[in-house]
């Protein structure tokens, strides 16, 4: 694997320290975990559909307040 060197400041270093899985973990490997995680998650169809539902739904009012699905459920708001 090639490799190459960036520079990143002491802050960002230390960042990058306190969010190793393990002490032997390199920092591609931590690089690339964030990278993994921060990538956007595609939705499949039926979410898609389910969201554009749910979108006209409260264009059309039918929408219940929170208060009355946690009575109806037993449950005290704070």
């Amino acid at each position: 694997m090639e490799k190459t060197t960036i520079q990143i400041s002491l802050g960002t270093l230390e960042r990058l320290k306190s969010i190793k899985n393990l002490e032997r973990q390199s920092y591609d490997e931590v690089l690339n975990n964030l990278i993994d995680s921060c990538e956007e998650e595609v939705l499949s169809d039926n979410e898609i559909n389910e969201v554009q539902k749910g979108l006209e739904d409260i264009k059309k009012g039918k929408v219940y307040p929170i208060e009355s699905i946690a009575k109806e459920l037993g449950i005290t708001l704070k």
